[in-house]
């Protein structure tokens, strides 16, 4: 599984330029099973995706986000293996 930090590294104007083709973008990969939630880091300065695509699927999904096609942000990505989930979320235990 991994978790794909985003961080701007373009002025608020930028990113929201972008942000439209960048929330199209997060529901095509959603739909193809890419990813499974997403949402902006607290405070503002970017986003959190949680993928539990494999590595090559989810480097070719990253290399179509228009954030990162437009070098509006920085992709941190890190892999880790789910071994203790809450109740109801034993889907997200790597097996």
């Amino acid at each position: 599984m991994f978790v794909v930090s985003l961080t701007y590294k373009v002025p608020e104007d930028i990113v929201d330029f972008h942000r439209p083709a960048h929330m199209a973008w997060v529901k095509e990969e959603f739909d193809a099973g890419v990813f499974l939630a997403s949402g902006r880091r607290v405070p503002a300065v970017g986003g959190v995706l949680l993928s539990g695509a494999d590595r090559a699927t989810l480097d070719a999904s990253l290399a179509r986000d228009p954030f990162y096609s437009n070098g509006v942000a920085e992709f941190e990505i890190i892999e880790f293996k789910a071994t203790s989930v809450a109740e109801g979320f034993e889907n997200l235990l790597d097996t």
